[in-house]
């Protein structure tokens, strides 16, 4: 397995790799608007064989009551369905958060499976006083600071982009 930033070629797979995974065309369209948007800071591919078999993409997100904070948006991440549980999502994940890091990013928030996430430190957002715009339970709103104690004294509503509306 290689993970390697995405190319611009390399859409249409990423594109398929999301619709597989889940099921529908909703985040593969918000892929596409977040590249369309240049909002995409990390963007990833894992390949199998020289197949693109996943696909992690983090983006800037803002906390409602501080603009000063560097927050990012860890989704959509998918694998194909034949590929999961060989820990291509988890590397997928932990590169991403590496290159995180050394962009100067705080912290990084997730909607995401509450079972999946807290395996790389991600905990409730509740636990910092930050929440979601979205209406999902607490344990699958998730943040991971990479930069201990940023958020210190911070709280407020997570901002997505509009990419993300209507997901």
């Amino acid at each position: 397995m290689r993970i390697r930033p995405e190319e611009p070629s390399d859409r249409l797979a990423v594109r398929a790799v999301n619709e597989a995974a889940f099921g529908s065309s909703l985040e593969a369209d918000i892929v596409e608007r977040l590249h369309k948007n240049s909002e995409s800071v990390v963007s990833l591919v894992a390949e199998v064989d020289s197949e693109i078999c996943g696909h992690i993409m983090l983006s800037p997100v803002t906390i409602n009551s501080n603009g000063s904070i560097q927050l990012i948006g860890l989704g959509p991440m998918a694998v194909l369905p034949n590929h999961q549980r060989q820990g291509i999502g988890s590397n997928l994940v932990h590169e991403g958060l590496s290159q995180c890091r050394t962009k100067g990013f705080s912290a990084v928030v997730v909607l995401g499976h509450p079972e999946y996430y807290p395996r790389f430190g991600f905990a409730p957002a509740s636990r910092y006083g930050i929440t979601s715009k979205y209406d999902v339970p607490d344990e699958v709103f998730m943040l991971l600071e990479l930069q201990p104690g940023s958020l210190q004294g911070v709280s407020g509503q997570v901002i997505y982009s509009d990419a993300f509306a209507g997901a």
